[in-house]
């Protein structure tokens, strides 16, 4: 592929051509444990105060009944709003997966976080139109999953770096595509839907640490499926959207030159190759390997809170940017605060569903340990690259003894060291604690290990509501 190329119509020729048929045992299971991750977090999500006020928004009129909400099959929305709510919750906790770059010059974990836009907006759209069989919603989230990949691959990192948030913007496209399968949108139609998606596409890093970020998530599965919709009804756009000066890749993409050789659709899929990163813990994942580092540490030299004196992390501004509370006294700061995440592990030798909630990040132990932990911008990491997640750890003890740790690049949950399904599974089970009884649990996984034989997918909405 070259720069003369054009990028929607190589997207609108992947849509029309990809099927079910064409995927390998692997990207199946691949995409049946991106459906047990992100449903996981989607639980999890839907108890967190961002959700507690997006249902009182919900309740203030009376809306026509179209697709139920997961967690809360009670209540039903019009299937762009549901789409939004299960986009929300996804991303409430910042426990969802994470696409990983393919280009050497793109950012390492930086990119989107894939599953939720595709998957929450395509739950909501096979709940309104009620005979979605497992094997088509593979299809669709699959092919959703490739073209938002794909295509924030293409455009320059200043899209991020300078203050774009990807998930909200190119989790758009995926949700639209998702959607546009599912309705059976023909190739003009998709042009139209990619074309009214793309000024509908937002979400700026401002808002990181508060309940907006989420929020671009929810809109971006919302705006997905609104767009689809629109489109089906013949409302029209500019059919090559993506390209030329005024196109979203190159408008968008700031200063920077996009890279069209990295719109490989399909060639291979984003999915398998490079992968992605299913998190152990419900932060940033560029904060993970220095998160398993410090429990390293820890448990190694058999430490306890009290005898930490200090402990400095450090890293490069790949890490140090976005993660860039120095103190939290919330827990959606805590996401983006290493001197948080840190204490965690150091206090409770985790860092999980229970640890982040504004109590614990307020509790006076955990205040009082983030201002023992500082960061430091470290050039030679720096030179390294951002092609991995690089750290050190460097601790004293009050009694003088100092350690230090180099944090393992192929960390946990990373392609190169994948959870496992029976971590997945436990994850999941994590997510649903309080909220989900043990028979619902157990239904639920079974649903989703064999999704493709399924025949209606709004069933996983029965199996997995308290309310």
């Amino acid at each position: 592929m070259n720069n003369n190329t054009n990028l929607t119509n190589d997207a609108i020729d992947f849509f029309e051509r990809a099927e079910f048929n064409d995927f390998t045992p692997d990207m199946i299971h691949m995409a049946k444990r991106c459906f047990m991750d992100g449903l996981a977090v989607i639980i999890a999500g839907t108890e967190q105060p961002a959700l507690v006020i997006m249902e009182k928004m919900y309740a203030r009129l009376p809306y026509p009944d179209e697709s139920r909400i997961l967690g809360k099959s009670s209540i039903s929305m019009p299937v762009e709003m549901a789409a939004r709510w299960n986009g929300l919750a996804g991303h409430a906790m910042d426990w969802d997966d994470t696409q990983l770059s393919k280009g050497a010059d793109r950012l390492y974990g930086l990119l989107t976080h894939p599953t939720i836009p595709p998957l929450a907006s395509g739950i909501a759209v096979s709940d309104k139109l009620g005979n979605i069989s497992g094997k088509k919603f593979i299809e669709a989230f699959i092919i959703g999953f490739e073209v938002e990949c794909k295509l924030n691959e293409v455009i320059n990192p200043d899209h991020y770096v300078k203050g774009f948030h990807s998930s909200g913007t190119f989790g758009t496209f995926g949700a639209v595509t998702t959607t546009a399968k599912l309705i059976g949108l023909s190739s003009i139609q998709y042009a139209n839907a990619l074309g009214i998606a793309s000024s509908m596409a937002a979400g700026i890093r401002v808002n990181f640490g508060t309940m907006t970020k989420p929020l671009h998530v929810g809109r971006a599965a919302e705006n997905g499926v609104t767009a689809a919709l629109l489109a089906q009804a013949g409302f029209t756009a500019n059919e090559e959207s993506m390209d030329g000066p005024w196109g979203f890749i190159n408008v968008a993409g700031q200063t920077g030159e996009p890279d069209f050789s990295l719109a490989t659709f399909g060639e291979p899929y984003s999915i398998i190759d490079p992968g992605v990163s299913i998190k152990p813990y419900p932060s940033g994942v560029l904060t993970h390997p220095s998160m398993d580092a410090m429990k390293k540490i820890m448990e190694e030299n058999e430490l306890t809170p009290n005898d930490i004196k200090s402990v400095q992390l450090f890293a490069g501004q790949n890490i140090l940017a976005p993660i860039r509370y120095e103190v939290a006294n919330t827990e959606l700061e805590g996401k983006f605060s290493m001197a948080f995440l840190l204490s965690a592990i150091i206090i409770s030798g985790q860092a999980g569903k229970k640890e982040f909630t504004d109590e614990y990040v307020k509790s006076q132990d955990v205040q009082e340990m983030q201002r023992k932990i500082s960061t430091v911008y470290d050039p030679e990491i720096e030179k390294l690259g951002v092609d991995k997640i690089r750290s050190r750890i460097e601790l004293e003890t009050r009694s003088g003894e100092k350690f230090s740790i180099i944090a393992n690049e192929n960390y946990r949950g990373g392609p190169d060291n994948p959870l496992s399904d029976n971590e997945l599974e436990n994850k999941f089970e994590i997510c649903s604690e309080g909220l989900l009884d043990n028979e619902q649990i157990i239904k639920a996984k079974a649903f989703i290990w064999n999704l493709e034989k399924e025949q209606k997918v709004n069933k996983i909405i029965d199996l997995v509501s308290y309310q």
